[in-house]
């Protein structure tokens, strides 16, 4: 299937998704996360999920990364260039939802990308080979670009891989992991 095609088809089910199925699911994914081999990292880069898209929750892992001390680091969009600053996430930070219901920082301490060693990655669909859709708009595809080369991309999906998307672009930054309720897929 095509990017364009699985946007649809993921939107849809999505918004079969209740309340109870997005919490559940998105508690195993966080447990999910546990399990992966990135505890001695210290600067974790997390989206906050646009509650009308039906995203991942990633209140349970942001409690996970406080409990372990972690450098929380949230982004702000701007849709005019297409690029996302980042800030960390502190007692202080405080956020507002911009016109497309994201959640985003106001202000705070900036992060520059290279200095973020693991990044949780939104997304509607993913593929075996790492490979993800998104909204479309190439934020984190511009955004991971910026990032030092190792670091660690991890997709977040309430679904199972897709075989393999079919137009896939070299500018795509493919994902190291994908973590879903049921399973971790390593690419």
């Amino acid at each position: 299937m095509t990017k364009t095609e699985l946007r649809i088809l993921y939107k849809k089910l999505r918004k079969q998704l209740s309340n109870a199925d997005i919490e559940e699911k998105s508690l195993a994914i966080a447990n999910g996360v546990l399990a992966l081999d990135l505890w001695d990292k210290t600067y974790f880069h997390i989206f906050l999920p646009i509650e009308e898209q039906k995203e991942v929750n990633t209140e349970f892992l942001l409690h996970l990364l406080s409990g372990k001390d972690k450098e929380i680091v949230v982004s702000k969009s701007d849709f005019s260039t297409r690029k996302m600053t980042h800030f960390l996430l502190t007692d202080n930070t405080k956020i507002k939802k911009n016109e497309y219901n994201i959640p985003e920082p106001i202000d705070g301490i900036e992060v520059p990308s290279p200095k973020i060693q693991v990044v949780f990655v939104p997304l509607l669909a993913f593929d075996l080979n790492g490979n993800r859709v998104g909204y479309g708009k190439g934020f984190y595809d511009q955004f991971l670009a910026e990032c030092h080369p190792d670091t660690i991309k991890i997709g977040l999906s309430f679904f199972e891989a897709e075989k393999s998307i079919a137009d896939v672009f070299e500018n795509d930054v493919r994902l190291d992991y994908c973590i879903t309720p049921e399973k971790c897929y390593p690419f």
